[in-house]
């Protein structure tokens, strides 16, 4: 009897060792649901052509207000129910941000964007404009366009997928190119790595354009582990970031490696699906040396 209960113990044995890995490192978790359920709204102007990075004022010269959090009455962030499942469609109509309700560190996000057709003014006559702000911190609204947190950005612009913005006064190191005169650098993951910040260089360019034609969905992976991050363009490596931080009010540099996750409403109609996240220990084997 004894034999036999031993037996059925191992044979069970044996067979949970065939069943699929609980690993959670390993798996996505989806961020996007008919109810937007994981994230949350800020939405500040409808900027005119002379915004000059001050408070907008009414007609008698009044400051106006921004709309705030969660008052997306409307609905410049909603759900499309695509058979494929979720799509998000952000109007651009008001510039603001949808973030995440959970702030994250060392991950591997993933995502599809597509252009819609609508621009709104300060940008009808420029690319359409997006961008995920990562490592956000603190209020929204407290950049030049009053309507984003502090944050490291990964710039969605037609041409331009995966550039690097300083939002507020955040810093980073990127491997790149020695500008000359009026031109900006442009990342090349076989520079050396220089400092972006507020007040100096706060924009590099991509190292190259590898976004899908019109009308077709493009994807981006953003990795960020320690304070190194990379911006990827359909599989194509377009920026090598390290030491992600920020200059507090006494001039000191304070390291900046978790947040919450912004999307940014920016006079462009742009559409998002298959938005997804998996935890990291460490920067993939595949792209280490890029460090």
């Amino acid at each position: 009897m004894l034999m036999k209960l031993l037996t059925t113990l191992l044979i069970g044995l044996c067979a949970l060792g065939s069943l699929p890995s609980l690993n959670t490192r390993d798996e996505w978790v989806p961020l996007l649901d008919k109810n937007l359920s994981r994230w949350e709204n800020y939405l500040s102007f409808a900027h005119r052509p002379d915004y000059n990075g001050n408070v907008p004022k009414d007609a008698s010269g009044s400051p106006i207000q921004p709309i705030g959090y969660n008052k997306d009455d409307n609905r410049v962030f909603s759900i499309i129910n695509d058979p494929g499942g979720p799509v998000l469609r952000i109007s651009g109509e008001k510039y603001g941000c949808l973030f995440t309700r959970d702030s994250y560190e060392n991950y591997h996000l993933t995502l599809q964007v597509k252009w819609g057709s609508q621009k709104y003014e300060p940008r009808l006559t420029k690319l359409r404009d997006s961008g995920i702000l990562y490592h956000s911190i603190g209020e929204a609204g407290v950049e030049y366009w009053r309507s984003w947190m502090l944050s490291q950005e990964f710039q969605i612009m037609e041409g331009h997928m995966g550039d690097y913005w300083c939002q507020a006064n955040s810093a980073i190191d990127i491997r790149a190119y020695q500008s000359e005169g009026v031109m900006n650098r442009v990342a090349d993951d076989k520079q050396p790595f220089v400092a972006f910040k507020k007040g100096s260089e706060a924009y590099c360019l991509r190292s190259g354009n590898y976004e899908s034609p019109p009308g077709e969905w493009t994807k981006l992976e953003l990795i960020c582990v320690a304070g190194k991050s990379l911006h990827i363009v359909n599989g194509h490596v377009v920026m090598v970031l390290k030491d992600s931080r920020y200059t507090n009010e006494n001039g000191q540099d304070v390291p900046m490696r978790k947040g919450r996750i912004q999307l940014q409403s920016e006079a462009a109609e742009v559409f998002f699906k298959d938005i997804r996240i998996r935890p990291l220990t460490a920067i993939p084997t595949e792209y280490a040396g890029l460090f």
